[in-house]
């Protein structure tokens, strides 16, 4: 495990603003308004050589009052409690605040090494200002300048001096780590179900909608699988979006989905699917990212025999874009059938990385053309001569056809469902890319329709007539069982 370095202080002192210049991107959310950053924010940070993990806090405030400034204040503190370095930051603008002192006193009680930072310094004069700061008993202090960058390589000096003396070096990328998007509306019950599956309050979870407002990243292991979850602020209509802070959380949660391989789409299932869900829908379609609809709230639903069935096929309707998306079922409030997700995030996230070779890929592809030819269209003919697969996350298939203006989409959906139907896609979108290939390269077009390939045909159009007669219709197991 890597170090933690805590940057902690009373409200507004630019602690967001230092967090984003140490580790070099606009991670954290900055406005001139104090009580914008809520929950614990994580990014890796290198120096000299040395890699350790930057945690960025709420502010501090001992005469907290109200369930979120509670919440934010006990955030910082468990902060304080993991972290190996603690990085007091204060400003030079406002001296020494009684509210500092009360940190300090909390900081010095902790016996963590500490690093007093005093920020907002860009000039001689706030340079000897800074000796105040002496008063709050935690010896020589670091000044900096977070918005100009001025100091910040002292402040990494001292921090990478006081790290633990054998830090783990940094982990090198992990290709088996799934990494989960968890979007929708305001108060779905997001952070509730990131908390339950973590076992503890990771993030503040309040029914005031809108508490969530940075995107928090959790990593969860279990059966061996590591999961990284991303906790997002819920996503309004681009109409109610009214703050400046609000229309940056809405951002980092489109580049949540962005970094994301799998994405949780939570509903409310007490309520009816509105045409923010499916907005968001189309989004994480048009990312190409796997899906997972969640009916979330589900104990609050009046259940029948029949109950879920009826909602699956809702949910399928309403999503009718993306009907290749995972369903599940589940209360984050009460944990009732939270098991159960898991199993479906990782079907998901393999399905996402499938790879079908391309013999298997051009075998499938000949005989759904065997079945249903291509249709004219103005006495020419679509000809496929040739299909392989050079893109996972999503899969991406490319055809190479003689000319791309006769494919027309409803033919490529049914070599979709063609290939659906033969290989594991559940959860996953496909693309497809088709090639003109010219006149001199039909020597690579598949073999000339013999007696076996007309034998076969008919074989497959009898089991696929005895199947619906066994109401195994297409898409069914025992109809991809019996191909």
């Amino acid at each position: 495990m890597k170090s933690i370095v805590a940057i902690v202080g009373r409200p507004n002192v630019g602690k967001s603003t230092l967090f984003n210049r140490l580790i070099g991107q606009r991670l954290a959310i900055i406005e001139d308004e104090p009580g914008i950053t809520r929950d614990r924010l994580y990014a890796d940070c290198e120096w000299t050589g040395h890699h350790f993990t930057l945690v960025d806090t709420g502010g501090i405030q001992t005469g907290a009052e109200g369930q979120i400034d509670e919440a934010v204040t006990r955030q910082a503190q468990t902060a304080i409690a993991e972290a190996d370095v603690v990085v007091f930051v204060c400003d030079v603008r406002q001296g020494v605040t009684n509210e500092d002192e009360n940190v300090a006193r909390i900081l010095r009680r902790t016996r963590k090494p500490l690093i007093l930072c005093v920020n907002k310094v860009e000039n001689l004069h706030h340079e000897q200002d800074a000796s105040e700061f002496y008063s709050l008993g935690m010896g020589d202090y670091v000044t900096v300048s977070s918005i100009h960058g001025m100091g910040t390589g002292d402040l990494l000096d001292q921090i990478v001096r006081l790290l633990p003396a054998d830090p783990a070096e940094a982990e090198a990328p992990d290709p088996d780590l799934v990494r989960v998007a968890v979007v929708g509306r305001p108060n779905v019950g997001k952070s509730t179900l990131i908390n339950t599956l973590a076992g503890e309050d990771r993030v503040i979870v309040s029914d005031v909608a809108g508490t969530t407002r940075d995107a928090i990243d959790v990593l969860l292991q279990q059966d061996g699988d590591r999961y990284l979850f991303i906790d997002t602020a819920g996503m309004r209509r681009r109409a109610r979006v009214d703050e400046a802070v609000e229309r940056y959380s809405v951002m980092r949660s489109l580049r949540a989905i962005e970094r994301a391989d799998v994405v949780l789409l939570l509903i409310d299932a007490a309520q009816p699917i509105t045409d923010q869900d499916q907005k968001i829908a189309t989004y994480v379609k048009e990312q190409g990212k796997a899906c997972v609809v969640v009916a979330n709230k589900w104990d609050l639903v009046a259940k029948t025999d029949k109950t879920m069935k009826e909602f699956t096929e809702k949910i399928r309707y309403e999503f009718r874009f993306m009907e290749w998306c995972e369903t599940a079922f589940l209360s984050a409030r009460t944990g009732s059938r939270l098991p159960k997700l898991l199993p479906v995030v990782k079907l998901a996230w393999l399905n996402h990385g499938r790879r079908v070779s391309t013999a298997q890929l051009n075998e499938v592809i000949r005989e759904s053309v065997l079945l249903t030819p291509p249709p004219t269209d103005k006495g020419k003919r679509l000809k496929i001569y040739f299909a392989t697969q050079p893109h996972t996350r999503p899969p991406g298939f490319v055809l190479f056809i003689n000319d791309p203006e006769l494919m027309h989409f409803s033919y490529r959906r049914y070599l979709e469902n063609r290939v659906r139907e033969t290989f594991d896609f559940s959860g996953t979108p496909l693309r497809w890319f088709l090639r003109k290939r010219e006149s001199k390269f039909a020597a690579l077009k598949p073999k000339e329709i013999g007696p076996r390939e007309i034998r076969r045909s008919r074989q497959i159009k009898l089991e696929r007539r005895a199947a619906r007669k066994a109401g195994a219709g297409p898409g069914t197991a025992a109809h991809v069982r019996d191909e």
